[in-house]
């Protein structure tokens, strides 16, 4: 199974004529959030529909900077994960949209206690099947949720989840600058940093054994 990763878009898709061919053979597109930079719904549909006349299967959560009424467009697209189960080749889909409270205001935020139940709510619903994570937020004290690469800023309630039920895999986003790869215990973590900057991920899932290479557009 090959999955095509992106996040952060902010509202800037014009890499995607360049990943044209990845996007178009890839089995799953996963974004990870911030499609729209402080855009609403209308934003988000022209990104999305855009994505969507290249490969049909994406699921997605929205990110911090996307306004509440994009989350909605996901849900009636059928291709959000926040606080939803979607089953893809065997393998379940889960994760939670948004981000912590930020030093700045932004328009989709939500506390650790409520990152919490969206994830135990959303398990209620897993047919125990090999689980893939997708949040906005990074797992807290990880080489993915360090801004400036010193003080860690992820979701403790998020790494708690990953400790306990060992997804294959967690995509996250939101800290640009951490950008790369890391391990928490049995599970891979992946940044593949702003997409506005041109930077995704491809990952092969080869028996439930992720391997992922990290690109920019150049």
């Amino acid at each position: 199974m090959k999955l095509f990763a992106i996040t952060d878009i902010h509202g800037n898709p014009r890499y995607l004529r360049d990943v044209e061919a990845e996007v178009k053979t890839s089995d799953l597109v996963i974004i990870a959030g911030d499609i729209t930079n402080f855009g609403s719904r209308k934003a988000a549909a022209e990104i999305i529909d855009t994505i969507l006349s290249l490969n049909a299967n994406i699921v997605a959560v929205a990110g911090n900077c996307d306004e509440p009424d994009v989350a909605d467009f996901l849900r009636e697209k059928e291709i959000d994960l926040h606080g939803k189960i979607r089953l893809k080749n065997g393998i379940s889909f889960s994760g939670v949209g948004g981000s912590l409270p930020a030093p700045v205001y932004t328009p989709n935020t939500l506390s650790d206690e409520e990152i919490e139940d969206i994830l135990k709510n959303a398990m209620e619903k897993n047919p125990n099947n090999p689980l893939i994570l997708v949040t906005h937020n990074p797992p807290y004290r990880t080489k993915v949720d360090r801004v400036m690469g010193v003080r860690h800023v992820g979701s403790k309630s998020i790494r708690k989840f990953i400790e306990e039920r060992k997804p294959l895999l967690c995509i996250s986003g939101h800290i640009h600058e951490s950008v790369g790869i890391d391990r928490l215990e049995d599970t891979l973590l992946v940044n593949p940093g702003a997409f506005k900057s041109g930077r995704y991920a491809l990952i092969e899932l080869e028996e439930d054994v992720p391997k992922v290479e990290l690109l920019q557009v150049r």
